[in-house]
């Protein structure tokens, strides 16, 4: 298995305000990965799991949310590696425009 795609998402925002516009922006956290489609989450205190379905595989992933970052980790399966670095890009991409 390929090494997670790891990003800090740095933010002003506090922990609870950024936690509602996570939950609120789930549909476009999910465009990371290319092709995905069908998207599962739950939430565990201040912590979002999700998997996205793209391409026949599922990408299982996790956003830690603290006072003044978010912990994101993407576990791309090895047929999606490839897109590691597309991911991470618009990883910081969407989450940064989420989070101002």
């Amino acid at each position: 298995m390929a090494d997670p795609v790891v990003v800090d998402i740095p933010h002003k925002l506090g922990r609870d305000v950024a936690r509602a516009r996570i939950a609120g922006g789930m549909s476009k956290i999910a465009e990371i990965v290319p092709g995905g489609g069908h998207v599962e989450q739950r939430w565990d205190g201040d912590t979002l799991h999700f998997t996205v379905s793209a391409m026949g595989q599922t990408v299982a992933s996790r956003l830690q949310v603290f006072d003044t970052h978010v912990h994101a980790e993407v576990h791309l399966p090895p047929m999606l590696a490839l897109f590691a670095s597309k991911v991470r890009e618009k990883l910081v991409e969407k989450g940064t425009k989420l989070l101002k």
